[in-house]
Parts: structure tokens; C-alpha cells; sequence
């Protein structure tokens, strides 16, 4: 393996280095096989190599990668226009990445209470929240280690629990409010879902106060839930979404969308990118897409994030009995397995037995694996790592 003294150090990497991918299995560059679980993070949707995507990046690459917002992209135009007649919204600008999209969608939220005549704009977030890196998004964001060296962090920001409508409405007197920022599934707090019903609650309060609704479905959306995107299982339409991750599989592409209020509230100038909506990128968004409506992916989503999740209640039960296995939960192919001690030592024995998987919030494991997944590879994921939770509980 390569040195790495070159590199910052800002990644605590597992000792493996992947040479290739074929759908669901990496293979090492010692030529071990591994089932991935975790799909690069929920981005891998189509999983590798898929000759759909391969087919539509080699030939953008031959023809086109990049000539920058000063003039017409047409594969933006084309990509824009599928993504609003899957999700119902209007205006699409593309990004780079999801705290991209998110660092986008802050400054919509300012904008948009600006011309409302806020001038100390406000956006309501939620505790355990994961919005993104940077300046502004970590500060959205409701953990502190994520926060902890970077004061001081940027303003504007209330934060309030997650699933907790009444703290929303408590606020409804403070003038400077302007937007309600939320993720309807958190991933990285250790996939936890809102309630039913609390989704349309802060859609209601949010049209009651004029406040834009700020969906962040970076991790959620494009497939991952059984829909489109996580909003849909309530029928509920926000102002603005924001999406990377599972748009790209594999290539950097973000995207902020907007619908009803939101719309227009970017004018000419007021936000940019040099590399955003590239071809390649937009190349790669439109082939994901086209894969998914084809295969039916929305669907195998739903049963195989069904059939992972009965498998390995199952598997489990004695331990769920007992309450060393605290829950089984999720929707779709977005699944989080809480045990009631620190897990994260079963990244390193999942790796050892050929299999890709993340522990978030110390005590979730957290399955995301790729949208393509077959029955019978499900059934192997669900033994694998139903076989390796049983023996770290037993060990311990």
C-alpha cells in the first residue's frame, strides 16, 4: 500500500485499498472479495461499474467535461428537468457536493428572509442534525464534535430537538425567523425518523408563518428511502431540497431545488459555481436516473430493505429479547441496527469477514447498501452480519 505521508490526517482509514467493483463486491488489491454494505456512504446507488453509468461517463469524457457557467449547459437543463418531475419542485442549481447544496440552501434561507425584511435571518435546525463541513453547514449541524475547534461558529442558527413540533411553534413569535432546516431520516444521528405526522405539522407551521421548509435529503434522497426522496412517504412538497450523494454514484454532483415561495428569491449574481452542473456530472446524474426508473429500483429498495430488516430481527431476536439489541429500523435500503453498548469494533470484524459497513453514533450500525442489491445477496448480508453481531454480544 501506497505511503500516506503526504496526506493530511484527517481520516482515521481501515487497512484495505480497493482495485476493483462489480455491483455489490469490491475487491481488494490482494484480491479478497467484500459485500458492500455501506455503498461509498449512500452514493454508490447503482453500485460498481454499472455499464449504464460507464457507458454515459465514457462518452461525455470523449465529448465534453467542462466549460463552465458562462454559457448553456444543456445536460443541466435536461437533468433539471428530470429531477423536477420526480420530486414536484420547480428551480434546480447544481453544486458540487451535499454541504454544497446545504451552504446553498442557507443562504436562499437568508436571502429569502432579507427580502421579507429580516434582518438578522434565522433558520431553525434540529439536535443530532448532519448538514455538512463547512463554516456554515457544521454550524447547522447538531454535533459537537463536528463543532468542537472552529469557534467561533457562524450565527443565525436556533437549534431545537428533533421530532419536537411544539419547540417549532414556541418560536412562532420570534420575527427573524425564516426557514425550518431538517432531515426527515438522520443518518448520521443514527437513523432516527420523524413521527408520522410531524413532517406535515412544521409544513403547516412553516406555511402559517411564511417560513421556507428546508428538506435535506443528501443522504435520504434518489432512491434510498423506497422513493425518491424521504419527504414523499408524508406527501409533503417543501420549498427547498437538497441533494448529492446518490445523484451522482460516484461523481461529485449536488443540487438545491426549489418550489412555491422559494422560487426565484436567487437572482443573477447572488450564488455560483465554476465546476457545478458540469456535463460529466450532469452525464452521470441523468444516467442514475434513467437506471433507476428501468430497473424498477424504487421498488427493490422497498423489498430489500424489507426482507434486510426482517432478516435480521430473525436473526437477532434472542438479543432484542434481552435488549442488547435496542432496535431494528429504517425505511428502504437506509437501515440502522442499535445495540445497547459501544459497537464500533464491528467495522473492523465486518471488514475481516467481507463485509462493508458503519457504526454512527457509536452504538447504530448502519447499513446502506447499494440500490441494486439482489435477494440472495441480501440474505448474505443479513447472515454475515447477523453471524457477527451474535458473537460480539455473546463476547461481551
Amino acid at each position: 500500500m501506497s505511503s500516506v505521508a503526504h496526506l493530511m490526517p484527517v481520516f482515521n482509514r481501515l487497512p484495505v485499498a480497493f482495485a476493483s467493483g462489480q455491483g455489490v463486491w469490491l475487491t481488494d488489491t490482494n484480491g479478497k472479495r467484500y459485500l458492500d454494505g455501506l455503498a461509498g456512504i449512500a452514493v454508490n446507488g447503482l453500485g460498481h461499474s454499472h455499464p449504464e453509468l460507464v457507458r454515459a461517463l465514457q462518452q461525455q469524457a470523449a465529448q465534453l467535461i467542462h466549460v463552465s457557467n458562462l454559457y448553456q449547459v444543456p445536460e443541466q437543463e435536461l437533468l433539471a428537468a428530470k429531477l423536477a418531475r420526480c420530486s414536484g419542485m420547480s428551480e434546480v442549481f447544481f453544486a458540487n457536493s451535499g454541504a454544497e447544496a446545504n451552504e446553498g440552501a442557507i443562504k436562499l434561507a437568508r436571502l429569502f428572509g432579507l427580502q421579507q425584511g429580516k434582518t438578522q435571518a434565522k433558520i431553525v435546525v434540529m439536535s443530532d442534525a448532519f448538514h455538512g463541513r463547512t463554516m456554515a453547514t457544521l454550524s447547522a449541524t447538531g454535533n459537537d464534535k463536528v463543532q468542537k475547534g472552529f469557534a467561533p461558529l457562524v450565527t443565525g442558527f436556533v437549534r431545537v430537538p428533533f421530532n419536537d413540533v411544539q419547540a417549532i411553534r414556541d418560536l412562532q413569535n420570534d420575527a427573524q425567523i425564516s426557514a425550518v432546516m431538517l432531515e426527515v431520516i438522520q443518518g448520521e444521528g443514527g437513523i432516527l425518523s420523524l413521527s408520522a405526522g410531524v413532517l406535515s405539522q412544521i409544513r403547516q407551521l412553516c406555511d402559517d408563518n411564511n417560513w421556507l421548509l428546508m428538506i435535506d435529503e443528501v443522504q435520504t434522497g434518489v432512491a434510498r428511502t423506497g422513493q425518491w426522496f424521504a419527504h414523499q412517504l408524508e406527501g409533503v412538497t417543501p420549498d427547498v431540497m437538497t441533494l448529492a450523494k446518490g445523484l451522482g454514484s460516484g461523481v461529485p454532483v449536488g443540487a438545491v431545488l426549489t418550489h412555491g415561495r422559494a422560487n426565484g428569491v436567487f437572482h443573477v449574481g447572488a450564488h455560483g459555481t465554476t465546476f457545478g452542473g458540469n456535463p460529466l456530472a450532469m452525464a452521470a446524474g441523468l444516467a442514475t436516473l434513467r437506471a433507476i426508473e428501468a430497473e424498477n429500483l424504487l421498488h427493490n429498495a422497498q423489498r430489500q430493505g424489507d426482507a434486510i430488516r426482517a432478516g435480521l430481527a430473525a436473526v437477532l431476536q434472542p438479543f432484542m429479547a434481552d435488549g442488547r439489541v435496542r432496535e431494528i429500523r429504517g425505511r428502504g435500503l437506509m437501515i440502522g441496527v442499535e445495540l445497547d453498548r459501544n459497537c464500533t469494533e464491528l467495522v473492523t470484524l465486518a471488514l475481516d469477514a467481507g463485509l462493508l459497513i458503519n457504526v454512527t453514533h457509536e452504538t447504530v450500525v448502519r447499513l446502506l447498501p447499494p440500490l441494486i442489491i439482489s435477494d440472495a445477496e441480501s440474505a448474505e448480508l443479513v447472515e454475515r452480519l447477523g453471524g457477527l453481531i451474535q458473537k460480539f454480544l455473546q463476547a461481551r
